[in-house]
């Protein structure tokens, strides 16, 4: 008699997995640049915001979570300068100091795009919905830490090291509800829409339909949405 297959569990590590590669695919792809993350993940007993830039977004919905970014100023300035100046900015007109409010927007702005890219991952693998609230920066000196509760009924919090190209670092930490994702059977991920697509459908009502041109997968579809968001 054989023994029926264990079901596939989606635990804390897998979905900090899946934040940690939104973290390097968003970034690296934003500042043309090698983002890679530490093998070993801390477990912590709370969050914060730490020295210099520190970030984070609240998100809600299938399950609830604290994401925090804590950059360095070196991290910081090398991910803002590289990211603006493959936005095509002069590098006569960047600013030279992590304190500046730009350098803090640009850090939030890519916040953004990488928990977004981590929730649209979530809506279509997990077939769960989540919702994230606007990222909220803070540039502190190296005396201040500030405790950020999450409010969670039964919290787990992890905390992983990141590297930039030049080996600057900055630190992810994640706090979210214990939970596990069970897979009852066997589905395919949704497909991010294709707008064109929508569009040449809807225009093409009413005529002879011609043949739909071939559909990019999933993952290009992500690469070309996350490219129009960064402006590129």
């Amino acid at each position: 008699m054989s023994t029926p297959e264990k079901p596939s569990v989606y635990s804390t590590e897998d979905l900090l997995i899946s934040l940690c590669n939104s973290v390097t695919r968003v970034l690296g792809m934003a500042t043309h640049s090698q983002i890679h993350y530490s093998g070993m993940v801390q477990r912590i007993s709370k969050t914060c915001l730490r020295p210099e830039i520190g970030c984070f977004v609240l998100f809600d919905g299938g399950f609830s979570g604290l994401v925090i970014i804590n950059f360095s100023g070196q991290a910081a300035m090398e991910l803002y300068a590289n990211y603006l100046l493959n936005m095509g900015m002069s590098k006569d007109d960047l600013v030279s100091s992590y304190t500046s409010d730009e350098v803090s927007n640009v850090m939030g702005e890519l916040m953004n795009q990488v928990v977004g890219d981590f929730t649209g991952k979530v809506r279509r693998e997990l077939q769960t919905h989540i919702t994230q609230n606007q990222p909220k920066m803070l540039v502190l000196n190296k005396q201040v830490m500030l405790s950020v509760d999450a409010n969670l009924d039964n919290p787990e919090a992890r905390r992983v090291t990141f590297y930039t190209g030049n080996n600057n670092i900055f630190y992810l930490e994640l706090a979210i509800d214990r939970t596990e994702f069970i897979k009852l059977y066997d589905f395919e991920a949704q497909e991010v829409p294709d707008a064109d697509a929508l569009m040449e459908q809807s225009q093409s009502q009413g005529s002879t339909p011609a043949p739909a041109p071939p559909r990019p997968d999933a993952a290009q579809d992500d690469t070309d949405a996350l490219l129009k968001s960064l402006g590129m």
